[in-house]
């Protein structure tokens, strides 16, 4: 399966090389549907929409190779055609590219058991801050040459370069899915998934809303049908993991600002004032909260977690801030393959 007339990747090395020339920095977007997350930068806009369409993908080797620009709701439908999907379940937020997916390297509620959008990068293509079109890594899991370069590039929001192509490992879908909900309170909850999780259990997603625990059980039919019929509980529509995973949950519309604290998923919860919300399985919790920035990660650091914040202005440092050698590192890197700091300055940390 091949798609080469969406390919204008000469064209955005051109607008790369125009920007070092000029000195102008860059504020790389796709669908622009995470622009609330992180720093706001300043710079041209360059979108990669255009840079589109499936480049190679042959169902029976497990890998999708793609242009950045490619809509991941496309992405997903192609591989769901083919009974296979991309397990680190990525949240789409309506406008979403396969670009945007890897630079934010956000996973939705099946992330614990399957792994993050990290874990399945293979490979990519970047225009580095030196002009050059690169290829990292490949589209086989032997081939290391620049593996660990590509799989920089998840969660550096753009800030080490411009993605053009990416190549991912995919799996097949489950065979069986069914969810259900159990009223609890948040306490047992969090005891019965740490003790659920050392038992043979095909739990793929857990949730929690402080009354109610729902739990997504996936796998063969035999397993799954006596998950639930341990488990017990009542049916529940499965579009609720996609309302979750996009934030369309009732929980979300609270006008207060959003944060994301990841915890270990066996601590209690942080007594922080605000409504919160319990995903994958107790590691990752969403607040809604009017408290200063200080308190909720001092809080949050207490037992052990870090919080990010999803509304922008609210804290200067959207992003948990970083310890002086690590930040080094950080900077280094983007010296290495942005020496003008053209890409999104700023966007992750104000010294980036």
């Amino acid at each position: 399966m091949s798609t080469m007339d969406n390919d204008v990747s000469q064209a955005l090395l051109e607008r790369v090389e125009q920007a070092l020339r000029d000195n102008t920095p860059l504020r790389l977007q796709g669908g622009n549907s995470k622009a609330s997350l992180g720093r706001e930068t300043a710079g041209e806009v360059l979108d990669t929409r255009e840079h589109r369409g499936i480049v190679t993908y042959d169902p029976t080797e497990l890998v999708i190779t793609a242009r950045a620009g490619t809509p991941l709701s496309e992405l997903i439908q192609t591989l769901d055609a083919a009974g296979q999907m991309l397990p680190c379940e990525p949240p789409d937020f309506g406008a979403a590219t396969l670009g945007g997916m890897v630079a934010a390297g956000l996973s939705g509620p099946r992330r614990p058991w399957s792994g993050s959008v990290r874990d399945f990068v293979l490979g990519t293509r970047v225009i580095t801050g030196l002009g050059k079109h690169l290829r990292f890594g490949g589209e086989v899991m032997k081939n290391v040459a620049g593996y660990d370069v590509s799989r920089l590039m998840a969660g550096s929001f753009g800030c080490l370069g411009l993605l053009t192509e990416v190549s991912l490992k995919v799996l097949p879908k489950p065979r069986l899915c069914s969810s259900i909900a159990l009223e609890m309170d948040s306490t047992l909850a969090l005891a019965r998934l740490a003790e659920w999780g050392q038992q043979p259990i095909p739990i793929r997603a857990a949730s929690h809303d402080g009354h109610v625990l729902r739990l997504r059980l996936e796998g063969g039919e035999g397993s799954v049908a006596a998950a639930r019929d341990r488990l017990g509980g009542e049916l529940l529509d499965a579009a609720y993991w996609q309302q979750l995973n996009a934030h369309r949950l009732p929980f979300f519309d609270d006008p207060r600002p959003l944060w994301r604290l990841c915890v270990p998923a066996d601590s209690r919860l942080p007594d922080l004032p605000g409504e919160q919300l319990i995903d994958w399985g107790g590691a990752q919790r969403w607040l809604k909260s009017d408290a200063d920035g200080q308190t909720i990660r001092a809080i949050t650091m207490a037992v052990g977690g870090h919080a990010t914040c999803y509304s922008q202005g609210v804290v200067d440092s959207p992003f948990e801030p970083l310890a002086a050698p690590v930040l080094r590192y950080h900077q280094a890197l983007k010296t290495r393959l942005d020496p003008q700091g053209i890409f999104n300055p700023g966007r992750l940390y104000a010294e980036l």
